[in-house]
């Protein structure tokens, strides 16, 4: 995939989790800077997703870890366990918070 098309996606994956969390019942704040996007929780703790263009890779950091995604049959899936992007941050966004918290396509 051309570099544009991959930056024209992850901008709007950014923008889509944006709005998710800034709808969330979790006290979550979110700061876009670039290529990361910061996700603040209630506790102080944080959940970086970041682009990574020139492996053409969305990393997640959490307190449980980091994941690499890599689009494969039009889905994120980590490049280890196979898990979905989606559950993942949705996943890790749940254990840091301590609410459910959920985030799709």
């Amino acid at each position: 995939m051309e570099e544009s098309a991959f930056l024209t996606i992850t901008d709007r994956i950014f923008n889509q989790l944006i709005m998710q969390l800034d709808d969330a019942d979790a006290d979550l704040e979110c700061l876009l800077s670039g290529n990361v996007l910061e996700i603040e929780c209630d506790d102080g703790s944080k959940i970086i997703v970041n682009r990574h263009t020139p492996n053409q890779e969305l990393w997640i950091a959490a307190k449980s870890g980091g994941f690499h995604f890599r689009l494969a049959n039009e889905q994120w899936v980590d490049t280890r366990s196979g898990e979905n992007f989606y559950a993942a941050l949705s996943r890790v966004l749940s254990e840091q918070t301590g609410m459910p918290c959920s985030v799709h396509a």
